[in-house]
């Protein structure tokens, strides 16, 4: 007895029962068991895989064409310059997506017909450029509207790129707002009202909070896919991001090699985004996402 008693308080220690020991060992049995089959499954695959690849006719001409690792090494520098770009185009694009998006999504949420107006041109654009493919959106900005020849409007590439991005961002961020906003329960709003609190301020200290934490989620999915679009935007030529520098490399030499190391540093750019968005995923999944009280 007074080897499972806690000396300070009296207080007999907790120990597991035989029982739920052998449970235990059972369950790390099984743990370990399922690791080493995992583990010898994909080595098996990834053996058969390679074995057949590399048997393949062309594989001497494909590793030549697609892994010339000096060349790629040589073009890296350039690469990595023009990756640059491509993040600091994810940053204020995706600040700006937001801000729109949340505009719009607020707008279609207005309730009362003196705000149709507003609910229908909020409703008319997130149809329009979530229908319209994202590089026809790139075309039509980045070459379209610098020949209208208007003073007052840039006729910078960059910008009119920026500009498809956010506009075709945005309809799609701003019906994960919407969803989010909808998804709180009309009682929040009421109880907010009945406090005192205009509509102007119930949405924005009780209602938007809830919904953008509910929606966290999509929203850092969305931002991982805009870091791999914004590579879309050398298709105006003018813009020497990861992706144009690659290709010039590639028409240089007509070796692809450029065109994978472009592609591993997109990767190794959205693993850790990825596994952000699955971390977020799993807290909002183990804390809920039911709003409290007002």
């Amino acid at each position: 007895m007074t080897d499972r008693m806690s000396a300070p308080t009296g207080r007999a220690a907790w120990a597991p029962s035989a029982v739920q020991q052998e449970r235990l060992a059972y369950r790390r049995r099984r743990t370990r068991r399922s690791v080493t089959i995992a583990a010898v499954s994909t080595v098996a695959v990834l053996l058969v895989v390679g074995v057949g690849l590399v048997n393949t006719p062309g594989w001497p001409r494909f590793t030549r064409t697609f892994f010339d690792f000096s060349y790629g090494w040589e073009v890296l520098p350039k690469i990595a310059e023009g990756l640059w770009l491509n993040v600091r185009l994810m940053v204020v694009c995706e600040i700006a997506i937001l801000i729109v998006a949340l505009s719009v999504a607020l707008l279609r949420t207005l309730r009362g017909p003196v705000f149709f107006p507003l609910r229908a041109a909020a409703t008319v654009y997130t149809d329009l450029f979530r229908g319209l493919p994202l590089i026809l959106v790139l075309l039509l900005l980045g070459f379209g509207m610098p020949s209208l020849r208007i003073s007052w409007l840039p006729s910078s590439a960059l910008f009119w790129g920026c500009a498809a991005l956010v506009l075709t961002y945005g309809a799609y961020v701003s019906e994960v707002f919407r969803a989010g906003i909808e998804s709180v329960h009309p009682s929040q709003r009421a109880a907010a009202r009945s406090l005192g609190l205009s509509h102007a301020k119930t949405m924005r200290f009780v209602v938007v909070p809830q919904a953008v934490r509910r929606v966290m989620p999509p929203l850092l999915n969305d931002l991982v896919a805009l870091q791999k679009d914004t590579g879309l935007i050398s298709v105006l030529g003018v813009i020497y991001d990861a992706v144009l520098q690659a290709r010039i490399a590639t028409a240089t030499t007509y070796n692809y090699t450029p065109y994978v190391v472009a592609g591993l540093l997109f990767v190794l750019l959205t693993i850790p985004l990825t596994r952000l968005t699955d971390w977020v995923a799993r807290r909002q999944g183990w804390s809920g996402t039911a709003g409290g009280t007002v």
